[in-house]
């Protein structure tokens, strides 16, 4: 998501939904720390100190220390009665995290009722035949699409990649790469902007 679009998300009212509620705070803690879906979905409240959390990658084994920011701490105050549940909450879990195919699901209307209605476009070839669909961007939001739109956004920000991977367990700058370049097509695309001013002549 872009940064609009994420707050857009953040701030969406879904006091009449609940269950989308939970979605949308799942979805944006991770969008606002890196971690995974499998990740927020084990996340205890031990493992929560002051200014991070500190956690055992699902994935990877790896041990992380995520710091906190504002966005972040928001969430989890605002879950802090889920958090308390002891009798519906028995492992002490930060967050209500569903199960990622159900969640899939719900993000998408969530992201509708939120207005994610950019369009994308998708390109794709199954041997000689190409394939081009447009789609909402509602229609295409999944559990992943937090962790990229995080790292994407830190890139944007200017913070550097070998910062970012301490926080999301990237093993290497290789797998940082696909980010970077929609950063630089981001980059090329503001820069362009400049064009709107040019007038007849050198300048």
């Amino acid at each position: 998501l872009e940064w609009d679009e994420l707050m857009d998300f953040y701030n969406c009212d879904f006091t009449k939904r609940p269950g989308l509620a939970n979605v949308r705070d799942v979805f944006c803690f991770c969008a606002f720390t890196g971690l995974r879906y499998s990740d927020a979905a084990k996340l205890r409240c031990s493992d929560i100190h002051d200014t991070y959390i500190s956690i055992v990658t699902q994935k990877t084994s790896d041990g992380l220390r995520v710091e906190l920011n504002a966005f972040s701490r928001a969430i989890l105050e605002r879950n802090r009665q889920f958090q308390q549940d002891h009798r519906h909450n028995p492992d002490g879990l930060a967050l209500p995290v569903i199960s990622n195919q159900k969640m899939n699901s719900y993000l998408k209307d969530a992201g509708r009722l939120a207005g994610i209605t950019a369009p994308v476009r998708i390109v794709y070839f199954r041997g000689s035949e190409r394939y081009d669909n447009e789609y909402q961007k509602w229609e295409l939001l999944t559990t992943h699409c937090a962790r990229r739109t995080f790292v994407v956004n830190a890139l944007r920000l200017g913070i550097p990649s070998e910062v970012i991977m301490k926080w999301t367990g990237h093993s290497g700058f290789n797998s940082m790469k696909p980010y970077v370049k929609i950063v630089d097509e981001l980059k090329e695309k503001e820069m362009s902007k400049f064009d709107t001013l040019y007038q007849d002549g050198s300048p």
